[in-house]
């Protein structure tokens, strides 16, 4: 039997796309009338570049001589290739007649192999089971496009994206292509009537086969292909928005959709501070990675593993905007789209089931409608927030611990009339479990509105609000934690530059345990 056709894996590493493999891609569509994925055609692709290498390959494996069959006759010096030896190459050097008393008239072939050895082989004899030209039997690591893909698949994929974003033939529309010559038109009216239909619905979004009740199209024509120019019709429009996540096309008017989906809220937004990363420690590190920051930049191994739920503790500004940040190991939990920066879904109230509309504003990394929830829960920030994966695809279980409303004593913030600040330990109600150095309960939200407003340099800052923190510390330190959760109180920090400062900074004495002591001399 035949070894199974195998090709090296450079040949995947390397591999081009030429136009003769988007011409066939083409021509596939054509064929199925059907939008599909990359993927999809990834595995078209393969598919079709493993049987032409086979081809190839087997053809050049006859055209290196006559197959053996027992039943031929061979001549001296004739080149002969042995499929059942895995099309192995040899010589005929000698030629005699063989000598079997079962048998008579047959020829004994002395063949000099391509790999130097010498082999005996029978000639003009009638009855023998190789006379029947072999079929290979695929093995079980027969080379199939599943396991190219399995193995190569992105880079594979990224290749043909490319290549099909340069070609004016096809159009992408949620993830899907198709040819750009087969679809139908859609006129300025069906377009207006899409709005009027989005409109009626309030800004809550709309399947494509909802909005195509309402449009009338050709009806002889293929309901998939009516749907993916209708798709891309409306895509190609600036008054609509595609907004499901991957797998699913939902469309909502971008003039409905809420203020701080398609503009950051305020407190959320950040303006770049100088840092060097590089001298965080190791054991710093690790804090960055807890605090689920969203404007923490993702290792290499972030994308990695799965997760079904996590923990998270709200700092002031996402309480503030009734937002969750979409740190790295959050957007294993929330659904992505292909294509669209903001993505609709529902979350679900893990204890009371009550539906969420909810918004994953992917290019800031933040989930925005909790805003309502947050209140009716009585958070503050410190408060922890629980997430696990839905039971349905797009959908997200947030929970909070909650408990029997008691007071307890708390670090608390109290603003001035001149915008100044101080932390002091006060009794407050407490409806929720927390994070004990990151809990500061703020009395009234607005009151801290100037302090943010003030244009106090990071530096400054920083410092003004570690000596407020030590004064209700009696061993005169902070833990990074703390400071890192009471800086969000008065500007939007990310963790990386605030750490940088206490590592650089000889004004920061680290005294272990990641906790910080004030060197006024400094």
């Amino acid at each position: 039997m035949a070894g199974a056709f195998s090709l090296p894996t450079e040949y995947w590493l390397s591999i081009q796309i030429t136009p003769q493999d988007v011409e066939n891609l083409h021509n596939y569509l054509f064929e199925r009338e059907t939008p599909l994925t990359t993927r999809d055609l990834s595995f078209e692709f393969v598919d079709a570049r493993i049987k032409a290498e086979r081809a190839a390959a087997e053809g050049k494996h006859k055209a290196a001589g006559r197959s053996y069959l027992p039943k031929e006759k061979y001549q001296v010096g004739e080149d002969i290739v042995f499929p059942a030896l895995d099309w192995k190459r040899g010589t005929v050097t000698a030629l005699r007649e063989g000598v079997n008393p079962s048998s008579s008239g047959f020829d004994v072939l002395t063949i000099a192999m391509e790999d130097r050895t010498e082999r005996l082989f029978a000639a003009n004899l009638e009855m023998h089971y190789l006379n029947d030209a072999p079929i290979a039997e695929p093995e079980k690591n027969e080379l199939s496009a599943e396991s190219i893909l399995r193995d190569f698949g992105d880079q594979i994929e990224k290749k043909l994206e490319a290549s099909f974003n340069s070609d004016h033939g096809l159009v992408k529309i949620a993830g899907s292509w198709f040819p750009r010559s087969l679809l139908i038109d859609i006129n300025q009216g069906q377009l207006n009537l899409a709005e009027a239909v989005l409109d009626m619905a309030g800004g809550e979004p709309l399947t494509t086969e909802a909005l195509m009740k309402d449009i009338e199209l050709p009806a002889s024509v293929n309901p998939k292909l009516a749907e993916f120019s209708l798709n891309y019709a409306l895509q190609s429009d600036e008054r609509f928005d595609e907004v499901g996540p991957a797998g699913q096309v939902l469309w909502c008017l971008y003039r409905l959709e809420p203020d701080f989906v398609r503009e950051v809220p305020a407190p959320l937004r950040y303006s770049e501070i100088e840092h060097d990363r590089s001298v965080l420690s190791a054991e710093i590190r690790n804090l960055e990675d807890q605090l689920d920051d969203e404007l923490t930049p993702p290792d290499k191994d972030d994308a990695h593993g799965d997760i079904s739920s996590i923990t998270i503790t709200l700092i002031y500004p996402h309480l503030r905007a009734g937002t969750l940040p979409m740190s790295a190991r959050a957007r294993r939990l929330f659904p992505t789209a292909y294509e669209s920066p903001r993505v609709r879904f529902t979350l679900v109230d893990g204890k009371t089931k009550q539906r969420i509309p909810a918004w994953v504003v992917l290019e800031y990394g933040y989930v925005y409608g909790l805003r309502e929830w947050y209140k009716a829960h009585q958070l503050i920030p410190g408060s922890i927030v629980q997430l696990k994966r839905g039971e349905k695809p797009g959908e997200v279980i947030v929970e909070v611990k909650s408990q029997r409303s008691s007071k307890d004593w708390v670090r608390t913030v109290l603003v001035g009339k001149d915008g100044g600040f101080v932390f002091a330990m006060l009794k407050q109600p407490i409806t929720a479990e927390f994070n004990d150095r990151m809990v500061i309960h703020v009395p009234d939200f607005k009151s801290l509105d100037p302090v943010w407003e003030k244009k106090q340099s990071f530096n400054d800052l920083v410092l003004s609000v570690m000596r407020e923190l030590t004064k209700s510390n009696p061993q005169g330190h902070v833990h990074a934690q703390e400071l890192y959760a009471a800086i969000n109180l008065v500007r939007r920090v990310p963790p990386a530059p605030l750490f940088a400062l206490l590592e650089t900074n000889p004004a920061f004495k680290h005294v272990g345990d990641l906790h910080f002591r004030l060197d006024e001399e400094a």
